[in-house]
C-alpha cells in the first residue's frame, strides 16, 4: 500500500504487481478509483456529503434524496432505475424498478416494534399491468422477540421450537413435527432426526461428534453410506474426509489455499492439483502442463484455460466463452460460443450458446430491485413440424420467490418446489414439492371475496369498505377455528345474521398432496441426498470441492438445483446463480467483478480459495469461516467478573460468589450474557480472610444449568490480595476456566477446589 501525506491510501499493488489507484477531495471523500484492470469509477457529492453522481466507465448514475436524506430514486444514463418509498416511521415499505420491461417490486410490512412481519414480491406485465407473479412470506415472533414462526407462500406455518436463549430444539410444519435436535451441555448439535416420527423412531437420524477443540469430528447416519469422519491438522485445516466408499485428502499452501485433492478408494488413487498465481487466479498446473510458461494474470482476467477462450468488456464482465481448439487440430467450425449480456447493474439478463452460426439455447432473466432473480425464460433448439431445427416458440418459464437473501420457492409450469433452511444459515433442510394441479384445487375465495362477487343481481359484484372486509376476514378465521367471539356474534346480530348462515358461505379448505424430503448436506451445506419421510434416498449427488457435480442418481427425476450454499445450478448455461453474481464451477470463480469492490477482497473474481471450509453464499465475500454454525456454535470463550468473599480455617474453608458472564459466538455482533452464582469448598495450606474482584476466561459459552468443577488456586497478600485459579468442568473436561483476582485482606494459601 502507498499513502499520501494525509495518511490516505492512494495506491494498492496486488500480488501480481498490478496497481489500483485512489483520489480524494479536500474532505477526504473518495472521488476516483482505478482498478487493477484499468476500470475507472468516479464519485460526486453534494455539500452535505451525500453521493449524488457516480460514473462507471460509460454508466452515469444520479442519486436523489428526500428532506430526511433518505434515498428516493436514481437514474442510469437518464433512464429510471430503482424507486424507494417509506412510511411515517421512516421504514422502507416499497422498492421497485423495471427489469426487461417488467415492473418488479418488493413490499414490506412491520409490527409496532419495527420488526419485519412480511415481504411480498410482485412482477407485472409490461403492457397490461396484469400481475404475473406474486410471492409472500410472513414472520412472527415469540415473547422473547425471537423470530420463531414463518409462513411460506401457500404453505402451513413453519414453527421453530427453541429453548434457553434461542437454541434450536425442533421444527414443525403446520401441526406436524418434522425435525428434532439433541444437544450437549455446550448446546452443540449431537443428534438430528427427521420424519413425522422424529425422535427415537425416526427414519433419518444423524449423529455428530466433535474434537476437543470443538471441530466437527464425525457425522454418522443410520444409513452407513453417508457416514463421514473428519481429520484436522494442528493449524485447524480440514485435511481429510473419510466415508465408506472413499477418502479425500486435502493439501494446502502456506497461505491456506487448497492446492490438491487426493481421492482414495479400492483400486483408486487420484491426485488433482490446483495451481494459482499469487492473486488467486487459476493457472495451468505444472504437473499436468509442464510446457506452460504462464505465471500470472496481471489484470485478474483469465484469457484461456484448457477448455475455453474468454473475452471481457470494459467493466470486467465475461462476454464471450468459446471452445478452445487445441494446437495442431484442424478447425471444423463446430466449436460452441457462449455469449453473455448484462444490464446497467452488471446483472446477467441474456445468455445464448451458438454452434455453426445457429443458437442452441437462449435464456433471459428478470431481477427485483435488490438484485434477486425473479424469473427466467429458456428457449431450446428443437425440430418443428416441418422438420426444421429452430428455437422453441414457447419458453420454459420458471418463477422464483425469496425470503430475504434465501431462495425459498421455485415454480415451473408443472410444479412448485419450496425450501426451508436451517435458521440463520444457507443450508437447506426441508424440500416440499406440490404439483400445480394440487395447488389449483386448494385455491378458494375468502368469505369477503365471495360475498362481494355474489352480492349483486347483475353479476358484476360489489365493493365492500375496507373495514367491512377486515371484519369478515376476522369472522372467517374464527369460524374456521370454531371459536367465534361474542363481539362477532353481536355484530352479526345487529345485521340480522347468524353465525350458521355465514358459516355456510365459507368455502371449504382443501389440503393439497405434498411430497416432503429432507436435505442431507455436507459440513458446508451442499446437498448430498434427499431423504423421504420413510427414510429412503430419493436423490443423491456427488461433487468436487468447487461444486462441480461428478455423479447423480435421480430415479424419481427430482429437480435439485442447489449446490454450494447460496448457489442454484442453471442447466442451460452451466453457471450457478449466486445471489449477487454468477459462479463458474469449472473455473472456481465468478464471471463478473464483486459488486462491493475491494471490500470483498483484492481479486474481484475470486471465490474463497479454500472452499473446503469457506463459502460465499451471497456472491460478495468470504462470509463464513467454518465449520458452519449448522453443526455447532464456536465461541471465543466466556469472560466474567464476579465479587467473592471467603473465610478460611487453616486447611478447610469455602467461598461464594455472584457474577455476570459474557460470551460472543463467531459471526455475531452481540454477546450472550448470564448471571451466575458459585459455591466452592477447598482444602490446602493457608488461612486468612479476604474479599476480591475476579476476572475469568472460560473455554465455553455461558449456559443455563448446574456444573461441577475441580482445580487449584494459589493466592495471598497482606493488606491486598492476589489469586490465580484454574478449574476444569468434571462433566465436560474440554471446558476449563482460568481466573485472576485482586482484593483486600490478609491471607496466604495453596488450595484444591471443588465448585458448583
Amino acid at each position: 500500500m502507498e499513502y499520501d501525506a494525509a495518511g490516505r491510501v492512494i495506491s494498492l499493488t496486488n500480488e501480481n504487481g498490478s496497481h489500483s489507484d485512489f483520489s480524494y477531495d479536500a474532505l477526504d471523500r473518495l472521488v476516483q478509483q482505478g482498478g487493477f484492470d484499468g476500470r475507472t469509477q468516479r464519485y460526486h457529492y453534494d455539500l452535505t456529503g451525500k453521493l449524488t453522481q457516480s460514473e462507471d466507465e460509460g454508466l452515469v448514475t444520479l442519486w436523489y434524496y428526500d428532506e430526511s436524506d433518505r434515498i428516493t430514486h436514481r437514474t442510469v444514463n437518464g433512464e429510471p432505475a430503482e424507486q424507494w418509498q417509506y412510511d411515517d416511521h421512516g421504514w422502507l415499505t416499497d422498492i421497485s424498478h423495471l427489469s426487461e420491461g417488467h415492473r418488479v417490486a418488493v413490499h414490506y410490512g412491520y409490527d409496532d416494534k419495527g420488526r419485519l412481519t412480511g415481504e411480498r414480491q410482485t412482477v407485472e406485465n409490461p403492457e397490461t399491468g396484469e400481475l404475473l407473479w406474486q410471492h409472500e412470506t410472513t414472520h412472527a415472533y415469540n415473547e422473547q422477540g425471537l423470530a420463531n414462526r414463518v409462513t411460506p407462500d401457500s404453505l402451513p406455518p413453519v414453527e421453530w421450537l427453541t429453548y434457553g436463549s434461542g437454541y434450536l430444539a425442533g421444527m414443525k410444519l403446520g401441526d406436524t413435527p418434522l425435525l428434532e435436535y439433541t444437544r450437549d451441555r455446550m448446546h452443540r448439535e449431537t443428534v438430528r432426526s427427521f420424519g413425522s416420527m422424529a425422535g427415537s423412531n425416526a427414519a433419518y437420524k444423524l449423529t455428530s461428534t466433535y474434537t476437543p477443540a470443538g471441530q466437527l469430528q464425525s457425522q454418522h447416519l443410520n444409513s452407513l453410506v453417508y457416514d463421514r469422519d473428519y481429520g484436522w491438522n494442528d493449524n485447524g485445516d480440514l485435511v481429510r474426509i473419510s466415508g465408506p466408499r472413499q477418502t479425500r485428502e486435502y493439501g494446502y499452501s502456506a497461505t491456506g489455499r487448497l492446492e490438491s485433492v487426493r481421492t482414495l478408494a479400492p483400486d483408486l488413487d487420484i491426485r488433482i492439483p490446483y495451481a494459482t498465481d499469487p492473486a488467486g487466479n487459476r493457472l495451468p498446473d505444472p504437473e499436468l502442463h509442464p510446457d506452460s510458461t504462464l505465471t500470472a494474470w496481471p489484470d485478474n482476467r483469465i484469457a484461456e484455460d484448457a477448455h475455453y477462450v474468454y473475452h471481457y468488456d470494459e467493466y470486467g464482465r465475461l462476454t464471450e466463452k468459446t471452445d478452445l481448439i487445441p494446437a495442431g487440430v484442424i478447425r471444423t467450425d463446430d466449436e460452441r460460443t457462449h455469449h453473455y449480456h448484462y444490464d446497467s447493474q452488471h446483472r446477467l439478463v441474456f445468455y445464448t450458446r451458438i454452434q455453426h452460426g445457429e443458437p442452441l439455447v437462449e435464456s433471459r432473466y428478470l431481477y427485483d430491485p435488490l438484485g434477486r432473480r425473479m424469473a427466467k425464460r429458456v428457449w431450446r433448439r428443437e425440430r418443428d413440424l416441418t422438420g426444421w431445427m429452430s428455437l422453441s416458440r414457447k419458453p420454459e418459464m420458471t418463477w422464483y420467490g425469496w425470503d430475504g437473501d434465501r431462495l425459498t420457492t421455485v415454480q415451473t409450469d408443472t410444479t412448485r418446489i419450496q425450501t426451508v433452511y436451517q435458521p440463520g444459515s444457507f443450508a437447506p433442510l426441508i424440500r416440499i414439492e406440490t404439483d400445480n394441479g394440487e395447488r389449483e384445487k386448494a385455491q378458494r375465495r375468502s368469505l369477503a371475496e365471495k360475498l362481494q362477487q355474489e352480492g349483486s343481481e347483475d353479476g358484476h359484484g360489489v365493493v365492500f369498505p375496507a373495514e367491512l372486509v377486515r371484519l369478515l376476514d376476522r369472522l372467517e378465521e374464527e369460524i374456521r377455528a370454531d371459536r367465534v367471539s361474542s363481539e362477532s356474534r353481536a355484530w352479526l346480530a345487529q345485521c340480522g345474521l347468524t353465525v350458521e348462515q355465514l358459516a355456510r358461505q365459507v368455502e371449504p379448505e382443501y389440503t393439497p398432496a405434498r411430497k416432503v424430503h429432507f436435505y442431507h448436506c455436507d459440513h458446508r451445506g451442499l446437498p448430498l441426498a434427499l431423504i423421504s419421510e420413510d427414510g429412503n434416498t430419493a436423490w443423491r449427488g456427488e461433487y468436487d470441492e468447487w461444486g462441480n457435480q461428478l455423479n447423480e442418481e435421480n430415479p424419481y427425476y427430482l429437480h435439485q438445483p442447489y449446490r454450494l450454499p447460496g448457489q442454484q445450478h442453471d442447466e442451460e448455461s452451466g453457471l450457478y446463480y449466486n445471489r449477487n453474481r454468477y459462479y463458474d464451477p469449472l473455473q472456481g470463480r465468478y464471471i463478473t467483478q464483486d459488486p462491493i469492490g475491494l471490500a470483498g477482497g483484492w481479486n474481484l473474481y475470486n471465490y474463497p480459495l479454500n472452499p473446503i471450509i469457506r463459502m460465499d453464499p451471497l456472491g460478495l465475500y468470504n462470509l463464513y469461516q467454518l465449520l458452519y454454525d449448522v453443526w455447532h456454535d464456536d465461541s471465543y470463550g466466556t469472560s466474567s467478573i464476579d465479587i467473592t468473599g471467603s473465610g478460611d480455617l487453616i486447611s478447610l474453608g469455602g467461598h461464594a460468589g455472584l457474577g455476570v458472564a459474557f460470551a460472543k459466538k463467531k459471526g455475531e455482533m452481540l454477546s450472550d450474557i448470564c448471571i451466575y452464582a458459585t459455591a466452592c469448598g477447598h482444602a490446602g495450606i493457608g488461612g486468612g480472610i479476604n474479599a476480591a474482584i475476579t476476572y475469568s476466561e472460560t473455554k465455553s459459552l455461558p449456559a443455563s444449568g448446574v456444573s461441577n468443577s475441580v482445580g487449584v488456586t494459589v493466592g495471598g497478600g497482606v493488606g491486598g490480595h492476589f489469586a490465580y485459579t484454574y478449574v476444569v468442568d468434571v462433566d465436560n473436561p474440554e471446558s476449563s476456566t482460568e481466573s485472576v483476582g485482586i482484593g483486600a485482606g490478609v491471607d496466604a494459601s495453596v488450595m484444591t477446589l471443588a465448585c458448583r
